[in-house]
């Protein structure tokens, strides 16, 4: 078995082909069973936004975008994408394996960010808190054809907000989210060379796998409607579900090295469970990608640096608008689902 990317970190959930999946919503008494407890909190609460020095400023400051990494994108003006769930792969909607329910709990009500079919980033809410997880752990490595990734789901080198979401904090009048963060079993087997399919699949609750060692979900929250627009996340674009799981709906800006430095293609972020790669906002020559530039299942093909060679393959982007980062899979996921504990009881996709 050999290391890659120098990763020695660890991540978790579930290893038989399937990830823990709920609805982020309320359990219906309010309680959560998370055992771990943070090391650190701040329940201080957002604050408005602005633009100095060259970067966009979110939640006082502690969610910082530099004006590069935007682009033309109009963070003011985001289209929503409730309900954008499609049959077939579309561009800009999610191509959902059938059985998806719909009216599970999210955010309780819309937030004032919330206009019309669009939404404003730099007016959102956040949870508060700067709690960290000396204890999260995440490693990556490939056995011949096969890339493992194994952990516990929290994340390394970054944040979470507190959760239960405070009472006295803004979030908590749009999305009281009862639910409390706990360390998983996550143990995946992807193929390290992904094929293409002749046609794309659907997908389910969760996507794949970031470099923070958190799991990814597609964009919905349990109703069908946009998480990122609706639903309250911390300052790492995070929050935990019913079973305790910390996940992501869209690239997290806690990542470290999402965008070159020197101005090109983005850097890998992640692997959809298809094996394919995840990279951030920029694709090449260094520009700004927005849905429109992607292909129906939110990627396209050129040459990447993948496993350290160069080479011409397929791949996801992420992009600040709807479905965010994976819309379908080009190719076969290795992760089906969700169930849990391997026992194959079908959920809501998660919120």
């Amino acid at each position: 078995m050999r290391r890659i990317n120098g990763f020695g970190i660890g991540v978790a959930l579930l290893a038989t082909g399937a990830l823990v999946a709920a609805a982020c919503g309320d359990d219906g008494d309010g309680s959560s069973s998370s055992t771990d407890e943070p090391v650190e909190e701040d329940t201080g609460d957002r604050t408005g936004n602005g633009d100095t020095g060259g970067a966009i400023l979110l939640d006082e400051g502690r969610i910082v975008i530099p004006e590069e990494d935007v682009g033309d994108v109009d963070l003011s003006q985001l289209p929503l994408g409730d309900q954008k769930i499609s049959e077939a792969p579309e561009q800009g909607f999610v191509y959902l394996c059938p059985g998806a329910p719909e009216g599970m709990p999210g955010a309780q009500v819309d937030g004032p960010w919330i206009s019309g079919d669009t939404y404003s980033l730099l007016d959102k809410y956040w949870v508060p808190g700067d709690v960290d997880w000396p204890e999260a752990t995440f490693d990556i490595s490939v056995d011949g054809e096969t890339r493992v990734v194994t952990g516990n789901n929290l994340p390394i080198n970054a944040q979470t907000g507190t959760f239960p979401v405070p009472p006295d904090s803004e979030a908590y009048t749009i999305d009281r989210n009862p639910n409390s963060i706990s360390a998983q079993e996550l143990s995946l087997e992807l193929p390290a060379n992904p094929v293409e399919l002749a046609e794309p699949s659907c997908i389910g609750g969760e996507v794949g796998v970031l470099l923070t060692g958190v799991v990814l979900f597609n964009a919905f929250d349990a109703g069908n409607l946009d998480a990122v627009a609706h639903e309250v996340q911390d300052k790492c674009q995070g929050h935990p579900q019913m079973s305790g799981v910390y996940h992501y709906h869209s690239l997290s800006t806690c990542l470290e090295d999402i965008e070159d430095t020197s101005g090109g293609h983005s850097n890998l972020i992640g692997y959809a469970f298809d094996g394919f790669g995840i990279y951030g906002h920029r694709g090449e020559g260094g520009e700004v990608l927005t849905t429109a530039d992607l292909d129906e299942c939110h990627g396209h093909t050129h040459t990447i640096d993948w496993d350290g060679q160069d080479v011409e393959m397929y791949h996801y982007h992420a992009t600040w608008e709807f479905p965010y980062v994976v819309g379908c899979y080009r190719g076969e996921a290795a992760i089906t689902g969700p169930s849990v504990g391997g026992g194959g009881e079908t959920l809501p996709p998660p919120g």
